[in-house]
């Protein structure tokens, strides 16, 4: 026996379909350019600025390493951090975070030196003459001791007549233990430029 089926009451609600939803009035066209103006213009701020901020600190790393370069060639100086093997090999520790850091190396049948420069703080110069085995740190250096010789000094260019105060000291090891000649100037007393030249003979 099959049951009729009753038809559908015309009160019921049906599934929405696309006439049932809420009709927005159509958007002018000054509305639809200042929004895609807006959108545009949110797009570049996220993606230009950072980009043109990138491209103006690459350029300014590029022309400071440049002008480094440019500085020390002319003296046998290499901008940047010696190796940690060279660092270990002539025992010049230098300080984390020191600037204006450059060193160059020489080498023959029985003499090698490493020339090296850097800007640090009172609180690393102290680590670092201490690291070297003096013992003593700032109290070690002497005042008006240019202890690195003229000839080493002309090797890189270095000529120690800027202001001082100037301070010294020369950290005498047997060999192959590297010796180390040390001078400071302490022009900027927060900030001492030091020079070293640390010498092995195998």
């Amino acid at each position: 026996m099959t049951v009729p089926r009753q038809p559908s009451s015309p009160d019921l609600p049906g599934p929405p379909g696309p006439g049932d939803a809420e009709q927005r009035p159509p958007e002018d066209r000054r509305h639809m350019l200042r929004r895609r103006w807006l959108t545009a213009t949110i797009i570049v701020l996220l993606i230009g600025v950072p980009a043109v901020y990138l491209l103006i600190s690459a350029n300014q790393s590029r022309d400071s390493g440049r002008d480094k370069e440019k500085k020390y060639s002319a003296t046998g100086l290499t901008a940047g951090w010696p190796s940690k093997v060279q660092r270990r090999l002539y025992d010049v520790p230098i300080p984390p975070y020191s600037e204006e850091v450059a060193y160059y190396e020489t080498n023959n049948w029985r003499t090698s030196r490493l020339y090296v420069q850097f800007l640090t703080s009172n609180e690393g110069l102290d680590k670092f003459l201490r690291a070297t085995g003096t013992g003593k740190g700032v109290s070690a250096l002497k005042k008006n001791d240019i202890t690195i010789s003229k000839r080493d000094r002309k090797v890189v260019g270095w000529e120690f007549t800027d202001p001082g105060p100037w301070w010294g000291l020369t950290h005498e090891m047997k060999n192959p233990t590297p010796t180390q000649d040390i001078v400071v100037n302490r022009s900027d007393p927060k900030h001492p430029m030091v020079y070293v030249v640390s010498t092995t003979t195998p």
